[in-house]
């Protein structure tokens, strides 16, 4: 459908593969060893450390009430320009819609709200169009016909980024615009109609972008306090701050094991097994897709009930209260799978993204580009690949740790963590052999 999402392998890295694997299992082992030793209270998200604001020129500008409405309307002009090329575009490659939707929109929301937070509520246009007719009706946007159901959680969300994975990795002539159209206008009527039914909370609930923008979010550096002021902050404290809710444990692990299918949806095994089935390729895709997402939710319900039983925790509340450690494994996974796709593909959608309608014209005056490497090997985009996703079950270690520390008795908060330190090392291990397929 587009470019190779990664084009590191592991005859590509400077050391061999086993080497690779055994270092990123004694990381998370060493690592472990001295959380336990050295970490021995709760440290992350207790809201003690003192706030370190950004500069005064920086807050007036943030704090100013135009600001919030210049991006509304960035993100309404930018959704304008790209159904344009969507409905009036010709159906071929050399249209950008579907590089827009799978590349700069998709994999772009990571590094965004990684820097600057959840970005997505702001530039949403469903969200700013619910928000202008609310206010031309003078209702309050808030309110909808009905409340929203008490426990309704994240499993909106999680089923609509579901939906968009299958749409991505499986369904049929996906990068076509008759069918990236069709699941948008689906995606725009169920949005829509829940947030006249249930108010603009139904976007943080429902919207799987703003979910997943706000959750990568809780990772950027800074953050909008209550008071309006935005400090710089403790990247793991916004990641530890995130409490359980219903659908929260099915969200992030969608997110983790649709990533992993990806990478097994690329190695040559896979490959030849759909192509020798009788099984039709989107039955088998879809079969496949969901097989990874629940082995990856198995493991983890697993893992976690273990460490609540091994720890002394609250029957029922350990999956729940450490879903928020899967979150920088997730986005690990997804800076390794996706990072070329971003670099090269992005550079060949924004060429395109001149000329929606591939008249000739060069509106943005971005047609002359080429795209370039920017100075990346095979070499150093697999060893990249290797420290993220190392770095993220890191992470998501100290997080875990953390946490832990407060479920778990003090007695027995290491010994409870053993099965966490297992699925972490289990984690490691297949993504791992997943992205180096071949």
């Amino acid at each position: 459908m587009l470019l190779a999402h990664g084009i590191g392998g592991r005859q590509d890295l400077p050391i061999p593969f086993a080497a690779a694997l055994i270092g990123a299992i004694l990381a998370l082992l060493v690592s472990f060893a001295a959380l336990g030793a050295l970490w021995t209270e709760p440290r992350l998200g207790t809201g003690v450390r003192h706030p370190r604001p950004l500069p005064s020129p920086v807050q007036r500008v943030v704090s100013a009430r135009a600001w919030p409405w210049f991006w509304r309307a960035a993100g309404l002009v930018a959704a304008a320009y790209f159904c344009v090329g969507l409905l009036f575009g010709p159906d071929r490659v050399e249209n950008p819609t579907a590089g827009v939707f799978y590349v700069l929109f998709w994999v772009g929301l990571v590094p965004l709200s990684l820097l600057f937070g959840p970005v997505w509520p702001v530039l949403n246009p469903l969200r700013t169009l619910h928000l202008l007719a609310c206010r031309a009706l003078r209702r309050d946007p808030g309110t909808g016909l009905r409340p929203l159901p008490q426990g309704v959680g994240h499993w909106p969300a999680a089923g609509g980024l579901l939906a968009f994975v299958w749409l991505e990795l499986v369904a049929p002539e996906r990068a076509t615009l008759p069918v990236i159209g069709a699941w948008l206008a689906a995606y725009v009527v169920f949005m829509l109609g829940g947030a006249v039914l249930f108010g603009s909370r139904w976007f943080g609930h429902a919207d799987a972008f703003e979910v997943y923008s706000t959750l990568v979010g809780r990772l950027a550096p800074v953050v909008r306090g209550p008071d309006g002021v935005v400090t710089w902050r403790n990247s793991l404290d916004g990641m530890a701050g995130l409490r359980p809710a219903p659908g929260l444990t099915v969200l992030v692990v969608v997110l983790l094991g649709s990533t992993m299918y990806d990478s097994l949806s690329n190695a040559p095994v896979w490959v030849r097994f759909v192509q020798e089935s009788p099984v039709p390729a989107p039955v088998m895709g879809t079969a496949g897709l969901l097989v990874v997402i629940g082995l990856v939710l198995a493991a983890y319900r697993g893992a976690t009930s273990l460490a609540g039983r091994w720890g002394a925790a609250e029957p029922g509340t350990t999956a729940d209260e450490l879903a928020h450690a899967v979150v920088p494994i997730a986005v690990g996974y997804v800076v390794a799978h996706y990072y070329t796709l971003l670099l090269l593909e992005g550079q060949r959608t924004l060429a395109l993204l001149s000329d929606p309608l591939v008249t000739g014209a060069d509106w943005l005056g971005t047609a002359g580009w080429t795209v370039q490497a920017a100075g990346t090997s095979p070499a150093g985009i697999a060893m990249l690949q290797v420290t993220v996703i190392v770095v993220g079950h890191v992470l998501g270690t100290v997080l875990a740790h953390d946490r832990a520390l407060a479920l778990f008795p003090r007695r027995t908060a290491v010994v409870g963590q053993i099965p966490l330190l297992v699925l972490m090392v289990a984690y490691t291990v297949v993504g791992l052999l997943l992205l180096f397929a071949g």
